[in-house]
């Protein structure tokens, strides 16, 4: 009986890991064919092959430059984003212990929104929004955790969740203000729109200059998930286990928030997928972080992709990211929470 239970286990475990992969494949697939100019499977193979060889592409011109210079970019730049924030939802749910928290728990998203806001205000290149997006990012996080290190008295951990809670609020008063201030008809749009979240201006360049910040953010995450599962069992339990708690923590959440920061400074603030994605997947592989982290970066990807390809192909006008993420977030969370309520019963 016990070793045909641990059977079923492993062989679930196995389906949603491939489950996991093959949702990513499909969706993939489906975004890149999908467009004003579609593209078929066997044609995006075929230009994929030839200009690895350069060969001729089948391709019109048109849809050429629409394939390398807009879909593709994109495309890899919502499987970023949304397997960067999944993982970071993950870390952020096992470092404070808390099923509802995501990576704007820290003020991470107000900060980059205010400095992006900032940067439209004023009018700057998308370079330099890009980069008040980043560092406003990191800036309210550091506040954050400066507050934190000062109050010693309590928890760490609550006094981060709320240090965080206040200095979001602040940052987002101060989002209010900048649209209060702005030209209603030119800086006004491109605030809100940002705000929003999308990708639709995605190019290789924003790209480029957003992976090595994501990579440096995500490989520590990688190499600590072995002992992120001994800080659900509490500080005591984890010291008496031989783990340094407070370096372990604030390592994480150095690399969360550098990873964060990062994907916000490009997409604008799409939420949900840190905050339910991760339940989706503790569902299909269990709790167990070393195999969490990883399904939840595929499921984040293609939550992120599939969303990103109804916003620009559901109707004739692009809709923003943030509001197919939170329309097909919050329902999923829901049905999620019930599920798991059923099976705790």
């Amino acid at each position: 009986m016990a070793t045909a239970t641990v059977g079923r286990i492993a062989a679930r475990r196995w389906f949603g890991w491939l489950g996991a992969l093959g949702v990513l494949l499909l969706t993939l697939a489906w975004a890149f064919s999908k467009g004003q100019f579609p593209v078929s499977l066997s044609d995006a193979g075929s230009t994929l092959y030839a200009r690895l060889f350069g060969l001729p592409t089948p391709l019109s011109p048109a849809a050429d430059i629409v394939f390398w210079h807009i879909r593709l970019p994109r495309v890899i730049a919502g499987a970023l984003v949304g397997a960067t924030l999944a993982a970071t939802g993950a870390i952020y749910q096992a470092i404070f212990r808390n099923p509802l928290v995501s990576p704007d728990i820290l003020g991470v998203s107000s900060g980059a929104g205010l400095g992006a806001s900032l940067g439209l205000f004023f009018g700057l290149p998308i370079v330099m929004i890009q980069f008040l997006a980043f560092a406003g990012g990191m800036g309210a996080v550091a506040i954050v955790c400066i507050v934190a290190m000062a109050v010693r008295r309590h928890d760490p951990v609550l006094v981060l969740v709320l240090a965080g809670m206040a200095v979001g609020t602040l940052l987002g008063a101060g989002i209010s203000l900048l649209k209060v201030l702005a030209d209603p008809y030119t800086q006004l749009p491109s605030m809100t729109f940002w705000l929003l979240g999308g990708l639709n201006a995605m190019s290789v360049d924003q790209l480029m200059s957003a992976i090595p910040a994501i990579v440096i953010g995500v490989i520590p995450m990688f190499l600590l998930r072995w002992r992120i599962n001994v800080l659900s069992a509490g500080d005591e339990e984890a010291q008496a286990l031989g783990v340094n708690v407070k370096y372990l923590r604030w390592m994480l959440v150095a690399s969360a928030t550098l990873a964060t920061a990062a994907v916000v400074s490009i997409s604008g603030i799409i939420g949900w997928v840190g905050l339910v994605v991760p339940h989706a997947a503790r569902l299909l592989v269990g709790p167990v972080f070393e195999r969490l982290l990883p399904v939840s970066m595929l499921l984040g990807a293609a939550y992120v992709v599939a969303a990103d390809t109804l916003a620009r192909t559901v109707t004739t006008m692009e809709l923003p990211l943030g509001i197919l993420t939170a329309i097909v977030g919050a329902p999923c969370l829901l049905w999620l929470l019930a599920r798991s309520g059923k099976e705790s019963g």
